[in-house]
C-alpha cells in the first residue's frame, strides 16, 4: 500500500494528474545516480521509519536513494563508536552520506556532550571520511516539557542547548548538519498548536518525522521539498507548511549548517 500521495500536479505521459484523483502518478524521472545513506542512531531514527520517509520524498523529486540504518533503541554515539557492528556497517559499502544521530538528552547537557558526544563524533567522522563518505549530523529536538532535572523547565530552553551543542562540534569539524530541531522550533514559533511529540513527550509523531525528512531532502539536494510527496495521514495544507518550513530553515542561510551550495550552471 502506498503511504504517499502527490501534493502538486505531476506530468505523466503527457497528462496532468492532481492530488485527490484515483490514479497514482509515477515519480519524476531520475535526476541523477542513486545515492546511498547510512543512518547511525537510535529510536529517533527508526520511529516512523525516517529513512523510508526520506527515500519516498527523494524518489518523488526524481532522486533515487538507497538507505540502511543501525539504530538500537537508546544508543549513544559513544556506544556506536565502540561498537564493532557499527564500524563494520560503516565499512560495508561505498556510502555517500552517513548520518550521526545522538541520544536525545546528551546534546543539551554540556558535560555529557563534551565528554561523550564530542569524542564520539570526532572518532566516527574520521572513520566515515576515511571510507569516502560525508558525515552528516542530525540535530534533534527538545522534549515537550524540557528536562527539569537538568535545569530545562520547558522545550525552548532544552532546544536552545541542543542547537548550541550540535553546532559546536559541527563547526569544529566542518561537518554538515541536518537542522531538524531548528525546523521544529521554527514551525512551533509559527504555529504553537502543532503536535510534533508522541504521548511520551519525546518521540516524534509522523508530522515531526516528515518535517525531518523534508529537512534532510533540502540539505542533501540543496533544493526545496515544496510540492513533493507526503504521507496520506498528513493533509495537503499541513504538508505544504512543513515543506516550506524545512526549505526556509535550510536554504535561507545554508552556510550556517556548513552547507556550501553547489553553483548551478548558467
Amino acid at each position: 500500500m502506498k503511504i504517499f500521495k502527490f501534493g502538486l500536479s505531476v506530468l505523466l505521459s503527457g497528462v496532468f494528474f492532481t492530488a485527490g484523483c484515483n490514479q497514482h502518478p509515477a515519480p519524476l524521472p531520475p535526476a541523477g545516480p542513486a545515492i546511498s545513506i547510512l543512518f547511525i542512531g537510535n529510536s529517533y531514527t527508526f520511529v516512523n521509519d525516517l529513512p523510508k520517509l526520506i527515500t519516498e520524498l527523494a524518489k518523488s523529486g526524481g532522486h533515487p536513494v538507497s538507505t540502511s540504518s543501525i539504530a538500537p533503541g537508546g544508543w549513544t554515539l559513544a556506544q556506536h563508536a565502540d561498537s564493532d557492528k557499527t564500524i563494520e556497517k560503516i565499512n560495508e559499502r561505498k556510502w555517500d552520506y552517513i548520518v550521526l544521530q545522538e541520544q536525545s538528552v546528551i546534546p543539551s547537557v554540556e558535560s555529557a556532550r563534551v565528554n561523550g558526544m564530542y569524542p564520539a563524533v570526532r572518532s566516527l567522522a574520521s572513520k566515515i571520511q576515511q571510507v569516502g563518505a560525508i558525515p552528516l549530523l542530525y540535530m534533534t529536538w527538545g522534549r515537550q516539557k524540557g528536562l527539569p532535572e537538568f535545569g530545562f523547565n520547558d522545550y525552548a530552553g532544552m532546544q536552545t542547548q541542543i542547537i548550541l551543542g550540535t553546532m559546536n562540534i559541527a563547526d569544529e569539524l566542518g561537518l554538515k548538519v541536518a537542522p531538524v530541531g531548528m525546523a521544529w522550533k521554527n514551525a512551533l514559533d509559527r504555529d504553537p498548536s502543532l503536535n510534533f511529540w508522541q504521548g511520551d513527550g519525546s518521540h516524534p509523531t509522523l508530522e515531526g518525522s516528515y518535517l525531518g525528512a523534508c529537512v534532510f531532502y533540502a540539505v542533501i539536494y540543496e533544493k526545496s521539498p515544496e510540492g513533493l510527496d507526503y504521507p496520506l495521514e498528513i493533509t495537503k495544507k499541513r504538508a505544504g507548511f512543513l515543506q516550506k518550513i524545512a526549505a526556509e530553515t535550510v536554504l535561507t542561510d545554508p552556510t550556517r549548517w556548513n552547507i556550501h551550495v553547489t553553483p548551478t550552471a548558467p
